[in-house]
């Protein structure tokens, strides 16, 4: 039984959702302060949608098991969280609920409300996105039907990287290609954001400068920022680019890929079945896309070993060519799951980056420490927890009309 925590009465409420293709964070900020408190009100996520053992966790109460219907087991898991929200309101009026949208192509740089245009928009973009993007719009859809007067925003993780220059925006593929809208989008938007907000907070006018954000989760990417506006991003047309990840393999050769179709006579289903489920970390192990266990298991299995070591390599690398455009290196920031809790991740990609004038403080390292480098480190090493649902929460407030402020 899930313990019951009636929200006070007396604001308005922002619900943000974050759709992946197994699982479900939400969020449920308060509207009352502009902004709204950074640490939301309640949270949590149902995970393993689509598995055999889902389980949904949420403030102050650990994951158990939870059943949902095997015919639209990600409905079930939207209606759970859904009936929570109800259970939490008390008096008070859900004004919005936020969306984090992998893909806004060429069209959508800002936050939108999203009306029938818009969703058949975003659909469009759903090859670019796969792992993310239907299911975000399936959660919207739904709201739509059954409660069509509530405001949704869409907020992209495309729309950081608007400010890139052209040169990063391009692929060297025929013009005709860039005018369709084939080009370098970037991903991670939102937690980008945040780093552009949560920075300056709290090392200054360091943050201004050259500055590479390491957003490493079971998706990763690097973001090149000066002036806290990305300039430059290892993502690009899709979230298969740049960084190796845990399922998918980053940067590759398309030579690749031809040989698999016109050799190996893959389908092109069976293609993207490999390049979005079984590269990266879990294709090149053999045994999991989680690194906690790799490093665990490292030690005896030499292709957990090969694994790591080809993931820190491809951020190294890719680190050095991002310092390249930006001229030089003031600040790495690590952020999101893996970039938040793996010391020893941290550690070797650091010892790696030596030559740049990168000194970790193996203490301040261990202990979790928001600043991780030596007092006389050339390079600032930061840790930053990332806060996308924070920064969608603030821009559904400045869209919607809250009915009680402070």
């Amino acid at each position: 039984m899930i313990p019951d925590q009636t929200a006070p009465s007396g604001s308005d409420l922002i619900l943000v959702l974050n759709c992946g293709s197994s699982s479900i964070k939400f969020a449920l900020f308060d509207a009352l302060a502009d902004p709204p408190p950074r640490v939301p009100a309640w949270n949590g996520k149902v995970q393993g949608i689509g598995g055999e053992r889902p389980d949904f966790g949420e403030t102050g109460v650990a994951p158990f098991a939870i059943p949902l219907d095997s015919r639209n087991p990600y409905r079930g898991a939207l209606d759970l969280i859904l009936r929570r929200v109800r259970a939490r309101m008390g008096s008070r009026r859900l004004a919005a609920v936020a969306h984090r949208i992998v893909h806004g192509g060429s069209k959508y740089f800002a936050p939108v409300r999203i009306e029938a245009g818009v969703l058949e928009d975003l659909r469009s973009y759903i090859p670019l996105a796969p792992l993310h993007q239907p299911f975000a719009l399936e959660a919207i859809d739904i709201l739509l039907r059954e409660q069509p007067g509530l405001a949704q925003i869409a907020c992209f993780d495309t729309a950081f990287h608007h400010t890139v220059p052209q040169v990063e925006q391009m692929l060297p593929l025929p013009y005709a290609v860039w005018e369709r809208g084939l080009r370098r989008y970037g991903f991670h938007g939102l937690s980008y954001e945040y780093m552009s907000v949560a920075l300056p907070e709290r090392h200054g006018d360091r943050a201004r400068g050259r500055v590479i954000a390491a957003h490493l989760g079971s998706g990763a990417s690097l973001c090149a920022m000066r002036d806290l506006r990305s300039q430059a991003t290892t993502m690009g047309f899709s979230a298969l680019d740049g960084l190796m990840m845990g399922t998918r393999p980053g940067s590759l050769d398309p030579g690749a890929v031809i040989y698999l179709m016109e050799i190996e006579r893959l389908s092109l289903e069976e293609v993207g079945r490999i390049l979005y489920h079984e590269s990266g970390l879990k294709g090149v192990s053999g045994i999991s896309a989680d690194t906690r266990e790799l490093l665990a298991r490292e030690a005896d299995a030499p292709r957990a070993r090969l694994a790591l070591d080809l993931y820190v390599r491809r951020i190294v690398r890719e680190i050095g060519a991002l310092t390249a455009v930006l001229g030089g290196l003031d600040m790495l920031v690590f952020t999101a799951g893996v970039g938040e809790h793996s010391i020893e991740l941290r550690r070797r990609i650091c010892e790696a980056l030596a030559w740049l004038g990168v000194s970790l403080d193996a203490e301040a390292n261990a202990a979790q420490a928001t600043t991780l480098s030596r007092p006389g480190s050339a390079v600032l090493v930061a840790m930053e927890p990332t806060n996308e649902e924070w920064i969608a929460a603030r821009h559904a407030q400045a869209r919607c009309p809250i009915s009680t402020r402070a």
